[in-house]
């Protein structure tokens, strides 16, 4: 398997699905019409094998796909032209909604150089950012994970926290941490602004351009309402599954970004996560309709996010031999889903088996 195979390969994956014709709540059950945005990735480690690469972007701007390529080896993204996602001043998404005319929004530039893609929000996601942020306070002598936490009257060890902000996507405990971030000092605003942030420094000397989380607030806001959130936390896809390779034990090793032990916390967390409704279905099992994703016999270590127009996922994935690590993000939120308790389209865990199934028999 070269990358241009697996690039291909999940070109072809995303395209079989169609997803313009997927039904859209907000046009009453009509197709959405034109391709939402996917930035899907995937790094497959075939046993005794270099590492195989691949990052692949739609949108209705480019309906057919784009594939990234990287500097050096597994550096960042070096062709596309990465713009922020935005908000109105009511806090809403308004680049998703039906009819939306993309020429007239702006689309704040972000990082990169070539065709555009407008990164959507990462939901959840994000707080897989947040976990190496308190994974590194711990490191430094800063914090501790049997430490306890007040937050909204509630004391709790900052790694039960953690536990719950991955393992049940608690909002409430991601709000804990970002606000103990703040009271050690890991980000720190003045007059309003922003003007230190350990993260953002990590990401910029770990050659990881696509992830941000700018603008949070001392009391634990990290949200639309706190002027944070949509186009002020940012993931792209390629840079979600390198966050993930530093957690992952078994991948061949890339420069840490927290200790062994810091590793060991996170990856427990992520391997207990309990909503499995993206790329892996099986806590939708029961609802009718029901499509397979990754298989549920695969060990999948893994974060999801989601709202009304945004659906990520992303985590390392053993099967036997098999071991892989997958991320996307996309504009296909729970206003796509087929039933009130379904995350999103059946058609994003359907991509989740084609590529599972074609990693099976090529790797």
């Amino acid at each position: 398997m070269t990358p241009d195979d697996l690039a291909q390969a999940l070109r072809a994956a995303v395209l079989a699905q169609r997803f313009e014709t997927t039904a859209d709540g907000l046009q009453h059950g009509a197709p959405l019409g034109w391709h939402p945005s996917i930035d899907l990735a995937v790094a497959v480690f075939p046993r005794g094998g270099a590492p195989v690469c691949a990052n692949v972007l739609f949108s209705r701007e480019q309906p057919q796909g784009l594939v990234a390529h990287f500097a050096g080896e597994f550096g960042a993204v070096g062709n596309i032209r990465f713009h922020a996602d935005v908000r109105n001043a009511a806090g809403d998404s308004y680049a998703w909604l039906p009819g939306s005319d993309w020429s007239r929004i702006d689309f704040p530039a972000w990082f990169g150089s070539g065709p555009r893609f407008v990164a959507p929000y990462p939901a959840s996601l994000l707080k897989t950012m947040v976990a190496v942020g308190i994974g590194r306070l711990v490191d430094a002598g800063r914090s501790d994970w049997a430490l306890p936490l007040l937050y909204a009257d509630k004391t709790r060890p900052v790694g039960d926290w953690l536990f719950d902000m991955i393992t049940v996507s608690s909002n409430e405990a991601t709000s804990a941490l970002v606000a103990h971030l703040h009271a050690r000092g890991a980000i720190r605003r003045e007059g309003g602004v922003e003007v230190h942030n350990e993260l953002h420094d990590l990401f910029a000397a770990q050659g990881l351009p696509g992830l941000m989380i700018a603008n949070t607030q001392p009391d634990g806001g990290w949200g639309n309402g706190a002027g944070s959130g949509v186009g002020q936390i940012q993931m792209t896809a390629w840079d979600a599954l390198r966050l993930m390779w530093r957690v992952d034990a078994d991948a061949p090793v890339q420069p840490p970004l927290v200790s062994d032990a810091s590793r060991a916390v996170i990856r427990r967390a992520l391997d207990a996560q309990q909503l499995h409704h993206i790329l892996n279905s099986e806590s939708l099992r029961a609802l009718p309709g029901w499509v397979p994703g990754i298989p549920g016999t695969a060990r999948f270590a893994h974060k999801t996010g989601n709202t009304q127009n945004y659906s990520a996922d992303a985590g390392i994935v053993h099967d036997g031999d098999l071991h892989y690590l997958i991320a996307i993000t996309t504009s296909l939120g729970s206003r796509y889903a087929p039933h009130p308790d379904a995350a999103t389209t059946w058609k994003l865990p359907a991509l989740g088996a084609s590529i599972h199934a074609w990693l099976t028999t090529h790797s």
